[in-house]
């Protein structure tokens, strides 16, 4: 397919900067009331896309079985299509906060740095990026704390933006870790945070302190994201103890999303882009569960696009995933046969996506972008924290 096929028209104002949330009314007892905003997770839209049948439902339905206007399936509601024995596979990766202010020795030019990984621990060498890329040079020094003990020399250039920094920080590593990511913040998408209000005087938006917790699953366990599993933040610790008692199992694999899936794909045909890769790991638990779940006919639910590609690149021609410990650069758009899991549970992306080239393989092409139409004609919010669609094989 190409790139062009992909096109839509997203307003700004529906792409989602912060988490769902919703009002409360309290009243007190001599009758006054206060209203206040609280974060709900679970309570985004959800849209229900049946491939077989090519139905798109937007709305619950009533005791006859049509759809009531404006009472709109929400995203706590998904678990009305499963049943007890189906399964769930989960991305438990732990997001870090992997943006940093610093400023550049002599100048004090403002600077920041995005951390993508750790290359030595012992020489404490940091792959990131950096911006304004242009005033970063081999031999540079950061500062990144008023005290000036956390420090970083430039050491190599890798890509336009990216550097290899040497932190100059001189004692053991778990401390090092910790006062490096004390000064970090929670690595938003640029479309939300260079999107969000900036205070007066700065040159960039920050990060709020509830942004971390928003910007991970309730159950992230093993750290090495750069970016949040989107669809994985909304499930609640209410919604996994509701899997418990409905008996809907859960598997969990991990893997540590990187960036990749925010660049530009500079190429009209889709097969000549490349994909960054991304570390993945599904040990024997998550198989056992998984397989299990499929080998006795119940359904499999994918949450998230970087669940499918983990699937797709761990199946084997069985049908059954395998344990994997490695990487994937797995790239899925239409046409695509898909291997493992017969649902899907993702959300709403932006234009010319890799993520919504992999939605459009998985619920086909065709229904999918009539999904996302009704979407920006109904006002859904798109991005990591805006609404969701579930894909279902009936």
């Amino acid at each position: 397919m190409k790139l062009s096929q992909f096109k839509f028209n997203l307003p700004k104002e529906q792409v989602a900067l912060y988490p769902h949330s919703s009002e409360r009314v309290l009243t007190r007892t001599d009758g006054s009331t206060q209203t206040f905003t609280v974060t709900r997770r679970d309570e985004g839209r959800l849209m229900v896309l049946h491939r077989k049948s090519g139905k798109i439902d937007m709305f619950k339905a009533d005791i006859d079985g049509e759809p009531t206007e404006e009472d709109y399936i929400r995203f706590k509601d998904v678990f009305n299509y499963f049943d007890e024995g189906d399964a769930f596979i989960f991305n438990d990766t732990k997001v870090f906060p992997a943006r940093l202010y610093g400023t550049k020795e002599k100048t004090d030019a403002k600077i920041e740095v995005f951390l993508l990984r750790e290359l030595n621990q012992e020489m404490r060498l940091w792959d990131v990026l950096v911006e304004p890329a242009r005033k970063i040079r081999i031999g540079n020094k950061l500062f990144f704390d008023e005290s000036g003990t956390m420090v970083a020399e430039v050491i190599d250039n890798t890509t336009s933006r990216g550097r290899t920094l040497r932190f100059l920080y001189d004692c053991p590593h778990d401390e090092f870790k910790r006062e490096l990511f004390a000064l970090g913040e929670a690595p938003l998408p640029r479309y939300v945070i260079d999107n969000r209000p900036k205070e007066d005087g700065e040159e960039f938006a920050h990060a709020t302190a509830d942004d971390m917790e928003n910007f991970q699953s309730v159950f992230a366990k093993h750290e090495g994201a750069v970016s949040a599993p989107g669809t994985n933040i909304h499930f609640s610790e209410h919604m996994m103890k509701m899997m418990d008692i409905k008996g809907i199992k859960k598997a969990f694999i991990t893997l540590h999303c990187g960036l990749g899936t925010f660049h530009d794909i500079e190429v009209e045909d889709l097969t000549k882009h490349k994909m960054d890769s991304e570390e993945m790991h599904i040990n024997a638990d998550a198989c056992r569960i998984a397989n299990g779940a499929k080998q006795a006919g119940h359904h499999i639910c994918a949450v998230g696009a970087s669940v499918v590609k983990a699937t797709e690149t761990a199946v084997g021609t069985d049908g059954m995933i395998k344990e994997y410990d490695g990487w994937t650069n797995e790239f899925i758009f239409p046409p695509y046969n898909f291997g493992f899991a017969d649902s899907m549970l993702v959300n709403f992306y932006h234009p010319y996506s890799t993520l919504l080239m992999e939605t459009a393989a998985f619920g086909g092409y065709d229904l999918v972008m009539e999904a996302y139409d009704k979407a920006v004609r109904n006002g859904y919010m798109f991005g990591c924290f805006g609404d969701s669609l579930l894909i279902l094989n009936d």
